[in-house]
């Protein structure tokens, strides 16, 4: 992995403080989870995204990544 390539990932994911995105998620053996939330914050090393099922009763959940799981695609995201 280089360096320019995290950086850029970092940047992207920074300007998008506070959009809402739709995250899918690896979690092994063909397990998949597509969740809809918002990008709190961005820090160096991580990023926290604020998950809010509606239809589900479970309550908001603040998940954090790095930007290297968005490299390695262990998580997708995409602009809603």
């Amino acid at each position: 992995m280089e360096q320019e390539e995290y950086n850029k990932v970092r940047a992207s994911i920074r300007e998008q403080c506070g959009s809402e995105v739709m995250i899918q998620l690896d979690r092994g053996r063909n397990k998949v989870d597509i969740q809809k939330g918002i990008i709190q914050e961005a820090y160096p090393s991580v990023f926290t995204i604020l998950v809010d099922d509606d239809q589900e009763d479970r309550p908001a959940q603040l998940l954090s990544f790095s930007y290297t799981d968005v490299i390695t695609k262990e998580i997708r995201m995409k602009l809603c």
